[in-house]
């Protein structure tokens, strides 16, 4: 007999783990994933030249519906309305304040951004009982010759602070977008606590479209004992960036976790129930197969989809260490925005050391602070156009 049937004899009968852990593999990752995750777009089976143009187009379509129906409950609430809006009228100490920062756009108005978040938070305002969940201020930072016509609109429901003249005139001096940027929020984080001085404080750019259980998951976040020593919490990371190969040790740990869970369980149901016969056992090195077989199977997946799972309750949601890209929504507990602001100050800010680079770095390297994450996301970042940089004709959502 040839030596190659002797050795298909000899290894391949499916009797054998190796040929059970290879057709295993085989059928997972060249066949089912692929079939179930192409149209997935944080997989890495996504089919970018498939779906890529279709899904960005499908979103800045629904964006634009959003913004025209945003901008239309808002005029009518107007016209309906000429009495001051309940929201405009602000307690002083309140538990929280959330500070809306906004610009005028050049491109994307159409979107009307600002009026999307304010028509979102104005629904999920009174989900906090007889109270609403917090108190809500718009600070307009635009400083060109044309008005920011979004937050003109919304003065009639919101109390929306400007700079004075005084203040715009310091503030002439020539500098690059991201100090300028860096300025605009240095000065709403100021101003919110000057005007109320609230117990806690949540910053949200103009296009950080919250979730429907935004509020009940900050209060979970400021119950927690680890608030009272973290300088801020990021309520938003981009998606993307959320995968286990990241050099953000803790995810490292999480995937190994989930490898080990997912391989003991397995592993255990098949002492009780094996209908495909296999012959694997509570082994080390049958553990260890399956262990990479779960950290392979959820990153080819795409962490994204499982930590979507933590939404079913607010004591689900993870922390962990801050990561270093992105500001759209952060939450301040206590007086910690005035260190900030603070802190801020003291940074000038240019490309490639943005306000969020020195807030990470600040919270690294200055002794006694720290910083912390929140996943899943509290937020939808919904600006595909940008204020503050240069956009492409037609955004793509990656």
């Amino acid at each position: 007999m040839p030596r190659w049937k002797t050795f298909l004899i000899q290894y391949l009968q499916w009797s054998n783990t190796a040929t059970q852990a290879l057709v295993l593999a085989v059928i997972t990752f060249c066949v089912v994933l692929p079939l179930c995750c192409h149209p997935l777009i944080y997989s890495y089976y996504f089919i970018k030249s498939m779906y890529l143009n279709s899904m960005s187009e499908e979103v800045l379509r629904e964006s634009l519906d959003r913004g025209q129906d945003a901008l239309h409950f808002w005029q009518s609430a107007s016209t309906a309305s000429p009495v001051p809006s309940r929201f405009s009228d602000i307690a002083q100490r309140p538990d929280l304040l959330v500070t809306v920062v906004t610009a005028r756009r050049n491109e994307g108005r159409d979107f009307h951004y600002l009026l999307q978040v304010m028509r979102q938070l104005s629904g999920i305002l009174g989900g906090c009982g007889e109270r609403r969940c917090a108190e809500v201020l718009v600070c307009d930072v635009e400083s060109g010759s044309q008005e920011n016509q979004d937050a003109k609109l919304l003065e009639a429901h919101f109390r929306v602070i400007r700079r004075s003249p005084r203040e715009q005139q310091m503030n002439r001096e020539p500098v690059n977008v991201f100090e300028k940027e860096k300025r605009d929020y240095v000065f709403c984080l100021r101003k919110g606590w000057e005007l109320v001085k609230p117990k806690n404080v949540v910053v949200l750019e103009d296009d950080a479209l919250p979730k429907q259980d935004f509020f009940t998951v900050v209060k979970d976040l400021l119950s927690r004992r680890f608030s009272l020593q973290t300088l801020y919490i990021k309520l938003y990371h981009p998606e993307r960036l959320q995968r286990y190969w990241n050099p953000e040790p803790y995810r490292i740990l999480e995937w190994v976790g989930l490898g080990l869970v997912g391989a003991t369980a397995l592993l255990l149901t098949f002492t009780y129930w094996n209908p495909c016969s296999f012959s694997f056992t509570l082994s080390a090195s049958h553990l260890l197969f399956f262990t990479v077989y779960f950290m392979a199977a959820s990153e080819l997946l795409g962490r994204h989809y499982l930590l979507e799972v933590r939404r079913l309750s607010p004591q689900l949601y993870a922390v962990s260490p801050a990561t270093e890209c992105c500001t759209p929504a952060m939450l301040f507990p206590g007086n910690s925005s005035l260190r900030v602001a603070e802190y801020l100050d003291g940074s000038f800010c240019f490309k490639g050391h943005a306000k969020d680079t020195v807030l990470y770095r600040m919270a690294r390297t200055i002794p006694g602070e720290s910083s912390h994450s929140v996943e899943p996301n509290l937020i939808t970042h919904i600006g595909a156009y940008s204020s503050v940089r240069a956009n492409p004709p037609r955004p793509k959502l990656l």
